[in-house]
């Protein structure tokens, strides 16, 4: 009694067959001979000995190296070495050969492709053929234990889809990397391409992109309709091409495949842009930007510049003297935020005070003495005058004496509990 997989592989090979062979313009006769031919085929005493000698023309392999380059496999000394990845499904979160149960593909003859689905069929007990004839299991036994035939021969036969020699060989048309090691010489690797897991991820993508549900939801959305699930859209996909006009020449999988696979997105990551300067000497010198408030600056000079003086001129030169001090305090807090997230400490550059404002490591200093405090409103108010003389020019800039500097630090004083 053969398997259902097996009696469906012959069924469908001897429909394909007769579907070449019989004309529309053949008598009963001819058509009946036709058909005779076909169970004589595909009858297993023939048909098994055929297949076990055009096994070898093909070699499992998980890893082809066609898929660098399509002349790959083979080279002026012999054949490069089929790799099969006998790796175990481990619980490590890594996609990798054997985490990822993917169909196993073959490189070689395009004529004995028929063998290599005939081996890889899955049988009920889910294993495929293949480990069937390695593990001479009873149900190999009984398919291949045929009259007229070689037990012994039609394994080893089907067996050489995967064997490897001894001598790994490789070819110079192969990525080769020299990885380094701990005893300072070089281990020299091939880079190969995972074919299984490369058409498994296509196989995902296409049931995710173009499934019934999700052409469903997507019309919905386009309808603007209500839709009681939701679905995933994957964009900025490439879909790369192997072997041009001639898949089959790069592997089994491949040509099922048309030699179109998918590859995700794999760009840098967008780097947030800063929009504040990390201070490594002094916040007022390194971080503040005069220029970024250059019309505060002039604006306070055409004040200063007027001859007479009145209330309303000098609440208009305090207006401009709050809004330099509001700028600062932006940028304090745009830093406490910097400091938190990214880099965790300020410079030991920094004076003392400004490591206490700054840095929430200083967080219980800050609330507990006003020391820092104090030398900050005094070194605020110089760094007006400072850079005020900077945006306006010394030359065309009005002398700001003690008296002013003064004014300036009783105003910053005001703003004590926002620069805490």
């Amino acid at each position: 009694m053969l398997d259902p997989a097996i009696e469906g592989f012959f069924a469908e090979r001897k429909e394909a067959w007769l579907k070449k062979q019989l004309k529309a313009n053949m008598n009963e006769q001819e058509k009946l001979e036709k058909e005779l031919e076909c169970q004589e085929i595909f009858a297993l005493p023939n048909w098994l000995p055929n297949a076990a000698k055009r096994a070898g023309q093909i070699s499992i392999s998980t890893h082809p190296c066609t898929f660098s380059h399509p002349s790959a496999r083979k080279n002026k000394n012999d054949y490069v070495t089929s790799v099969i990845a006998q790796a175990e499904k481990r619980e490590d979160g890594f996609l990798r050969s054997g985490n990822v149960d993917s169909d196993p593909d073959a490189l070689g003859n395009a004529a004995a492709l028929d063998v290599y689905k005939f081996l890889t069929l899955a049988m009920t007990d889910g294993q495929n053929l293949l480990t069937h004839i390695e593990q001479e299991t009873p149900l190999a036994q009984g398919l291949l234990q045929q009259k007229g035939c070689e037990y012994q021969a039609l394994r080893s036969g089907f067996l050489k889809m995967v064997e490897t020699d001894v001598n790994a060989v490789t070819s110079s048309k192969i990525k080769q990397v020299y990885f380094p090691l701990e005893n300072g010489e070089y281990h020299l690797l091939s880079i190969l391409t995972p074919s299984g897991l490369l058409f498994d991820l296509r196989k995902r993508l296409d049931a995710l992109r173009f499934s019934e549900e999700t052409k469903e939801a997507r019309e919905h959305r386009r309808s603007n309709k209500f839709l009681d699930r939701r679905f995933s859209e994957i964009y900025g996909l490439t879909t790369i091409g192997y072997g041009g006009t001639k898949p089959q020449n790069i592997s089994v999988l491949n040509n099922q495949n048309a030699g179109k696979a998918h590859l995700l997105l794999s760009v840098p990551p967008e780097m947030t842009p800063r929009n504040v300067r990390n201070p490594h000497n002094d916040f007022f010198k390194d971080t503040l930007n005069p220029w970024a408030v250059k019309e505060v600056f002039e604006a306070y000079h055409r004040l200063c510049a007027i001859d007479y003086n009145n209330k309303k001129i000098r609440d208009g030169m305090q207006r401009r003297v709050q809004e330099y001090i509001d700028y600062v305090v932006h940028k304090q807090w745009q830093l406490r935020l910097f400091f938190q997230q990214e880099l965790g400490e300020c410079s030991e550059n920094l004076p003392h005070y400004q490591k206490v404002w700054l840095s929430e490591q200083y967080q219980q200093e800050r609330d507990e003495s006003d020391d820092w405090l104090d030398a900050l409103i005094t070194e605020t108010a110089r760094s007006f005058v400072s850079n005020y003389q900077k945006v306006i020019g010394k030359s065309k800039a009005i002398k700001l004496g003690d008296d002013v500097l003064k004014a300036l630090t009783k105003i910053v004083a005001e703003n004590k509990e926002a620069l805490r």
